[in-house]
C-alpha cells in the first residue's frame, strides 16, 4: 500500500462489538503509537505493558506468530517476539482487513480486536492520531470494587 497517507483502524472492545473507536493515523508510525492511541481513545491511562497478537482467540493468542510486545523493547520477551517501538504500523498491518488482538494490561486483560478498515488521505488541518468515529461508552479502567472496604 505504498503512497497511503493514513490508516483507519477499528478498535473494538472484545466481547462487545458495539463499543469501539475508529482511529486514523500515519502508517509510518510505530505500533507503540497505535497502542497509545487506542488506550487514549477509551480514556484509559497508558500505564501498563501491552502486545499485539495475530492469534485471534485467547487459546491461539500467545502461540501464533508474529506477535509484538512492549516486553521485547525492554529486553524481556520470549524468543521470536518483536518489539512495538521499532515496528511500523504498516509492517504489522500489511493490508486492509488485517486484524490483530491488542492486549493492554496483563493483569486486568483489556482485550481489543483491532482491524485495519480502510486507508485515507492526510488533511493539512488535522492532528494525528485522531478519533474519527466512536460508538458505545468506554468502561472504567479501574472500576470501584464493591467488596473493597478501602473504597467505601
Amino acid at each position: 500500500m505504498a503512497g497511503t497517507d493514513t490508516f483507519i483502524f477499528r478498535a473494538a472492545l472484545q466481547g462487545s462489538a458495539s463499543i469501539y473507536r475508529d482511529i486514523e493515523l500515519d502508517p509510518a508510525k510505530s505500533l507503540y503509537v497505535l497502542a497509545e492511541a487506542i488506550v487514549s481513545s477509551f480514556n484509559f491511562d497508558f500505564d501498563h505493558a501491552f502486545g499485539f497478537y495475530t492469534g485471534l482467540t485467547l487459546a491461539k493468542m500467545h502461540k501464533t506468530f508474529p506477535k509484538y510486545e512492549l516486553f521485547a523493547d525492554m529486553g524481556d520477551a520470549a524468543p521470536g517476539v518483536l518489539g512495538v517501538k521499532k515496528t511500523r504500523i504498516s509492517q504489522a498491518f500489511p493490508e486492509v482487513g488485517h486484524t490483530m488482538l491488542f492486549l493492554f494490561d496483563y493483569g486486568d486483560d483489556w482485550l481489543f480486536r483491532v482491524t485495519l478498515r480502510t486507508t485515507g488521505n492526510k488533511s493539512a488541518k488535522a492532528r494525528y492520531p485522531r478519533i474519527v468515529a466512536t460508538r458505545g461508552e468506554a468502561p472504567e479502567q479501574y472500576p470501584a470494587d464493591d467488596d473493597d472496604p478501602d473504597e467505601l
